[in-house]
């Protein structure tokens, strides 16, 4: 280490302003989408347009006249490229060969135009027709044991292609239905769940005009959700207080510059979002929340002491919580020293941002995967929703608990039966509507999936959409493991990883985006999705389709259904893809409470909310009130400190969504190129003797005797809490135990994952 001072890397634009627009424009240039795509975007996320496929933030009832974000329209442009991967290409290269390829060259090869599968004696991929592909699955389908095929689902096929999907899953005999929330909020599914009787967030888009602060944790608005940023700054500009609390200062929560607005993109005038912004230590969160509990909790008492009114809502807490004097005995025995230990944070600090929650009489509680992804997240998502209980803060206008959720339709799939869990299944309706016998027992997790593919228990598994052998821990094993299956099944829309790591039978399905033309028998299609705030909106795509030969996720669905089913004059599967008002009456027949009159409200402005009984403080847990829960650790890290010990939190870049890659520009962080590199502060580098530049590898220290490393990694100096460092998801997915998860949903444990740093050895 040398003696001069390093400087962390620091950003030197706001998120938002010309940056965004730039961004934007190097995707265009590269994908050269049809001059139509301006329209396209025109139409993106309003009402009887199409609804974005990226994320799952809320549509408006009165639009932008740019509704759409930087990630959303590289999405769009991504989706719409001019770049045709066809058979010609696969003819080209042998999975082998492929498999050496980069993420991002996969992706820039296009958009795939013909059914293909897998020919073990060339090792391609080879066309074929869709009667073959539907036959030679459906064939090896009848062969396998139900129990021993997944069901995979990425989040982004709309609400009528997810119903039939999880009817065909448990019509041929399981209820292996994982999707992507299990490897990111299902900790909020499980973990709210248990202590509103809610798995979703209580908020609706309105309660942020509403809101006097918001308590904000682990969530980053400028890459992951940019149309988040115009309500919190509306929310700054009429005095709300944003505290923030996430081990990265992110600039999505630090300055904003709107660029929909001239004025501020003249001016390059930003707006300071964060009232307070608090970097706590990786899962330190449960000690944060527990020392902003005990300053209210001691507040209170002292002003009823001295004869004032309490800040406590004990109305609310005596009619609709459960609980609380045990809450109360666990915070007062907490020590502040304790709390400061775990979270990194000074008492001063956290009582300070526990005045600003005294003062506000309404609150609403954000996060997203940095509190759902650790060994103890639940207890993390439990904690915030304590403080929210004391003083009333869910089930009120401008207040509650609003998780922000990833891809479009995650949610969504969840309500139209994509469960694992059979308990959140109406069987019994579904038995009665189409004449079978539901499975009852629980199907396989993500982890337990995986877990099944390691031990040959599981031999197939059908993925719609996604990219699930990249996104998922332990990957090198996983890999291996992988091609032991007997059939794999890849319904996409350009080629990744994935589909080159497959079974002794595969078959890569191409399919339409969600801003393309869907031409059924019965004429145009639209399709639905839910958002975060559990509203309903319906979609229609008009773009050429990229191919003649795509066909729809719907479609694909009941071809392969239809292969491998006995026919039964109540499972339609032709009618069903011929018009997907059928499929809606489906869900309005089976969900009669949440979609009446589906086909009637599906392009309402705004949304038509389904509710959610925790926003009207109908509480269904066991009993039947809102629960004070009890943390029995003070830190979310399933594995603690040790000497020479790191913890590790995998971040997305601005160029990302999810496992795609855009490009290689992270501006927010002022990071450009590479994205083999190891975020870790001066003081750290200072004390492990590294410099800036130094290449180094990051070993798993999770003492379960197995060996995980990811190698070739430049350091590179950045403001991170001590013991913290950063890297990219999904690189940094092979140091992430399968087993190193949520105790309560099997959530990867993602932001806190034990790593060692070795120095690379020169060949």
């Amino acid at each position: 280490m040398t003696d001069e001072k390093v400087e962390p890397v620091t950003p030197s634009e706001p998120a938002g302003g010309w940056g965004s627009l730039k961004g934007i424009g190097s995707v265009f240039l590269r994908e050269l989408p049809s001059p139509t795509i301006v329209q396209t975007l025109l139409r993106q996320n309003k009402t009887e347009g199409f609804m974005c496929s990226s994320c799952a933030w809320g549509k408006p009832a009165h639009p932008h006249k740019f509704e759409f974000c930087e990630n959303g329209a590289k999405s769009t442009i991504w989706e719409l490229t001019k770049n045709r991967c066809t058979p010609e290409f696969f003819a080209k290269y042998t999975v082998t060969e492929l498999l050496e390829w980069r993420d991002y060259d996969l992706e820039m090869e296009g958009r795939l135009t013909h059914p293909m599968r897998y020919d073990e004696a060339t090792d391609k991929y080879v066309e074929c027709t869709w009667e073959a592909a539907f036959e030679g699955i459906g064939s090896s389908l009848k062969t396998l044991d139900p129990k021993s095929v997944v069901f995979y689902a990425s989040g982004k096929a709309g609400l009528e292609a997810s119903y039939l999907y999880a009817l065909s899953a448990r019509l041929y005999g399981n209820n292996n239905l994982p999707d992507s929330s299990n490897m990111c909020h299902e900790t909020t599914s499980v973990g709210l769940k248990k202590v509103i009787g809610s798995p979703v967030g209580t908020c609706v888009l309105e309660d942020f005009e509403h809101c006097d602060a918001i308590f904000y944790f682990g969530q980053n608005p400028g890459t992951n959700s940019p149309r988040f940023l115009h309500p919190l700054q509306d929310a700054v500009k009429r005095g709300c207080k944003i505290i923030t609390f996430n081990p990265v200062r992110e600039q999505g929560l630090l300055r904003f510059v709107n660029p929909q607005n001239p004025l501020q993109m003249l001016t390059d005038d930003a707006t300071e979002l964060s009232h307070m912004y608090l970097q706590v230590r990786p899962g330190g969160d449960i000690a944060a929340l527990m020392g902003l509990c005990k300053h209210v909790l001691a507040v209170d008492a002292a002003r009823i002491a001295e004869g004032s009114p309490g800040v406590l809502d004990r109305a609310f807490i005596d009619q609709h919580t459960h609980g609380f004097n045990a809450f109360v005995d666990i915070a007062s025995a907490v020590t502040w020293e304790t709390i400061e230990a775990a979270s990194g944070l000074a008492r001063a600090d956290l009582m300070a941002a526990a005045d600003v929650y005294i003062a506000s009489e309404r609150v609403i509680g954000v996060y997203g995967m940095g509190l759902t992804q650790h060994v103890h997240g639940s207890q993390s998502i439990g904690m915030l929703v304590n403080l929210m209980l004391l003083r009333g803060n869910i089930g009120r206008q401008g207040a509650g608990m609003s998780p922000v959720r990833g891809h479009s339709n995650v949610q969504g799939q969840r309500t139209v039966g994509i469960s694992e869990k059979p308990e959140l299944v109406p069987l019994d309706k579904l038995a009665e509507m189409f004449d079978f016998e539901p499975p009852r027992e629980k199907g396989l997790t993500t982890v337990d999936a995986c877990e099944g593919i390691r031990d040959g228990s599981v031999k197939g598994f059908i993925s719609l959409g996604g990219n699930f052998v990249r996104a998922i821990p332990d990957r090198a094993i996983m890999e291996e493991a992988w091609t032991r299956q007997e059939i794999t099944v890849y319904i996409a829309t350009k080629l990744n990883r994935s589909h080159l790591v497959h079974g002794k039978a595969s078959y890569l399905l191409p399919c339409l985006v969600r801003s393309e033309e869907d031409i059924q028998a019965s004429g145009p299609q639209s399709v639905s999705i839910e958002d975060s705030f559990s509203h309903i909106y319906g979609s229609i795509g008009k773009r050429a389709p990229a191919s003649e030969h795509l066909l729809s996720e719907l479609a694909i669905i009941a071809g392969i259904a239809k292969a491998t089913l006995p026919e039964h004059p109540k499972r339609p599967w032709d009618e069903w893809s011929a018009d997907y008002s059928r499929v809606r009456d489906l869900i309005a027949e089976t969900y009669a409470k949440e979609f009446h009159d589906f086909n009637q409200r599906m392009f309402q402005p705004g949304g038509f909310y389904r509710g959610n009984p925790a926003h009207d403080r109908i509480w269904k847990t066991e009993s039947g009130r809102a629960e004070f829960t009890h943390p029995t650790v003070i830190s979310a890290l399933g594995i603690g400190d040790a000497p020479g010990r790191y913890h590790l939190i995998t971040m997305r870049s601005n160029d990302q969504f999810n496992t795609t890659i855009y490009g290689f520009s992270d501006r927010l962080r002022g990071l450009e190129g590479s994205r083999t590199i190891l975020l870790i502060n001066p003081a750290d580098m200072a004390r492990a003797g590294l410099n800036e530049g130094d290449v180094v590898n990051l070993t798993g220290d999770a003492e379960d005797g197995v060996h995980r490393e990811v190698s070739g990694l430049t350091v590179t100096p950045f403001n991170l809490p001590d013991g913290c460092l950063g890297g990219y998801y999904p690189e940094m997915n092979p140091l992430i135990p399968l087993w190193y998860h949520d105790e309560a949903s099997k959530t990867p444990a993602s932001k806190g994952v034990p790593v060692r740093i070795v120095r690379s050895v020169s060949p």
